[in-house]
């Protein structure tokens, strides 16, 4: 059974609801990682898995994040992507913009 998740003090509960709504969360303590549409499914299976996301939360906490976005994927028939794909494509990203 998935873990409750731990609060974050450099997060904000309130806005994740300010910028999403009351739509469901993979992280709903931190109200991140929204999951209730095909494109929040994609993005918060790519950004769990950027390590500097990855980092704020414990091992057991991803484990649970990711398998709330995978039961949220599978309900709505959306295919998940590479998430090494996505970080790569992140890492190139970034190094541009310095």
């Amino acid at each position: 059974m998935p873990k409750k998740i731990h609060r974050r003090a450099d997060a904000d509960p309130k806005e994740g609801v300010r910028k999403y709504g009351r739509v469901q969360f993979a992280d709903p303590t931190n109200r991140k990682y929204p999951i209730d549409s095909p494109g929040h499914i994609k993005a918060a299976w790519a950004y769990v898995h950027q390590p500097e996301n990855a980092a704020k939360y414990t091992q057991d906490e991803v484990r649970t994040i990711k398998i709330r976005i995978r039961q949220a994927a599978k309900a709505r028939g959306v295919k998940l992507p590479d998430p090494n794909e996505f970080v790569e494509l992140m890492r190139r990203v970034r190094k541009k913009r310095r």
